[in-house]
């Protein structure tokens, strides 16, 4: 619907939002109710030398401190002033200001929300899910578009899928504890991740402590530090056998068995577009749990984002690769179309973030503790799923993926980001056994590959004495020498729909599965001169 702002008012840019195809209008929201919205503002520095470090050569560990980060980055004292007198003119309250992650909160009612940014919102339902949507731009006074980058919570619609599967029952294998799998990919003996925090990022579902319990008595491991964090109203909230408990249980479970000394930070939050976005902010900037890897296992396609969202998002990943901590995100569990039902292929954002690191999926078969044989995870005969991949539609291939030889993406020829990164094991015929809801279950999807390459990644920083930060450039520019040394597992057989695995990268497995003692090995050896 058209929505036409009101005078000395303009678009904002980026907020434009369409209804999903076949929405059915349910009744108009009751105006009264009071919502709260982020307002995410511009940074100060940008444009400039921002400190960012993901366009350049970076030996890992690469970051500014904190505190140079907040001097440069914060939200200005004029920018923060212009949205508290915006939000009294529109009868509206400030809640929450974080220079840091340049967000502030904004109270009020529907009524006084919707004439505030000149929107109109209703209630929908689509697939069986109601939720508070809109359409067309949001639209703010024109002397203060320039200052934000984006306004979430209006639209309450589901944003994300969980990224795992669990094994069909008549098919349902016994799978691979964490633990086995961290000897199959030779991760590094006598570290356990001490003095390391894990972040998981959660839409949804929850965990039980006595499930926790329950598993990790089962492998005689040490159960971890684990601490919940809510966001937006969000909270551990387990007990749906249909939601998504596994996905919750699979993340912990995974990082807490293979580094059983990390702290695991969840952090709990609506699924919705402002949900996703804050709570990554918070982990980002929480100077309490201070995690040093941030492992996303949720996402959806690109062209089902905002543009604001994306950005916006997009920044705070950016702010990830400043301060040192690395972000893994599942590239998707449906192939090369992403789920989208088009005959076109998609990627999965945000594992297309050109500032994270994407995890693809593989089949691993094992004689002993031996990988036996590894191939691209596509399931999808069987409607077991196959891994996320492809070429990006929103962003240019970035400066470290320049010589992975990135093939054009099949709809179009256009070349942009490469997903995955990087992969492990996903298949769910060979998933990973997990313990949630009172029962043991074989899970697999690219789920798993986000928290397992994350607690890799907790015991590679724990021996290294610093985080390795944003590893892409590092495993792009030495791909060579890793790939010969063994350090990463060249995949070469198999296909997710619209991509096959090749020498190399490809867009079904990235760079390949690791071998962990020898990418230590690699990350303590100085480079060698001239090199």
């Amino acid at each position: 619907m058209a929505n036409t702002p009101p005078h000395g008012f303009t678009r904002l840019s980026g907020s434009e939002r369409t209804l999903p195809a076949h929405a059915r209008w349910i009744e108009p929201v009751d105006p009264h109710q009071r919502i709260e919205v982020s307002v995410y503002l511009r940074d100060p520095a940008a444009g400039e030398d921002s400190g960012s470090l993901s366009s350049q050569a970076a030996e890992p560990g690469s970051q500014i401190s904190r505190a140079d980060y907040i001097a440069r980055h914060s939200a200005s004292a004029a920018d923060v002033t212009q949205i508290e007198k915006f939000a009294h003119e529109h009868q509206l309250h400030v809640t929450e200001v974080n220079l840091a992650s340049r967000k502030v909160v904004l109270v009020g009612t529907i009524s006084h929300l919707s004439a505030a940014f000149a929107t109109e919102l209703h209630h929908y339902e689509h697939n069986g899910q109601s939720f508070r949507g809109r359409s067309g731009y949001l639209h703010v006074p024109a002397s203060i578009e320039a200052v934000i980058d984006g306004v979430f919570g209006l639209d309450d619609r589901q944003q994300a899928q969980p990224h795992f599967r669990i094994a069909q029952a008549q098919a349902r294998p016994n799978g691979f504890t964490p633990p086995q799998l961290a000897q199959l990919y030779d991760f590094p003996s006598g570290l356990d991740g001490t003095g390391e925090c894990v972040a998981l990022i959660e839409l949804g579902g929850g965990y039980n402590d006595t499930d926790l319990t329950t598993y990790f008595q089962q492998l005689g491991i040490a159960k971890p530090q684990v601490i919940s964090v809510g966001v937006d109203g969000g909270t551990n909230s387990p007990g749906d056998p249909n939601g998504a408990d596994g996905e919750v249980a699979l993340d912990i479970e995974v990082v807490g068995a293979v580094a059983p000394g990390t702290k695991i930070a969840v952090y709990f939050a609506p699924n919705t577009d402002r949900g996703f976005l804050d709570a990554i902010t918070q982990a980002i900037h929480d100077t309490t749990n201070n995690p040093s890897v941030i492992s996303i296992s949720w996402g959806g396609p690109e062209a089902s984002w905002t543009s604001q969202a994306v950005t916006t998002m997009d920044q705070a990943f950016q702010t990830a690769v400043s301060l040192g901590i690395t972000v893994c995100v599942a590239a998707g569990d449906n192939g090369s179309g992403d789920g989208v039902n088009d005959n076109k292929a998609h990627v999965d954002f945000p594992a297309s973030s050109p500032n994270v690191l994407g995890c693809g999926g593989t089949r691993l078969d094992a004689t002993g503790t031996q990988v036996a044989d590894e191939v691209v995870w596509n399931e999808n005969a069987s409607g077991e799923g196959a891994t996320g991949g492809g070429i990006s539609d929103l962003f240019p291939l970035p400066a470290w993926q320049a010589n992975a030889q990135i093939p054009p993406s099949i709809n179009d020829k256009h070349v942009g980001r490469g997903v995955p990164d990087i992969s492990g094991d996903a298949d769910p015929l060979t998933g990973y056994q997990v313990y949630f809801d009172g029962q043991s279950v074989p899970i697999g999807g690219t789920s798993a590959v986000a928290p397992l390459w994350a607690s890799l990644i907790a015991l590679l920083n724990q021996k290294r004495g610093k985080a390795v930060g944003f590893l892409n450039p590092y495993l792009y520019q030495n791909y060579q020498q890793l790939s010969q040394n063994k350090a990463l597992r060249d995949i070469t057989s198999g296909n997710n729909g619209g991509y096959s695995a090749t020498t190399g990268w490809d867009a079904c497995t990235g760079l390949g599965s690791p071998d962990g003692a020898l990418l230590l090995q690699a990350l303590l050896t100085p480079p060698a001169q001239g090199s």
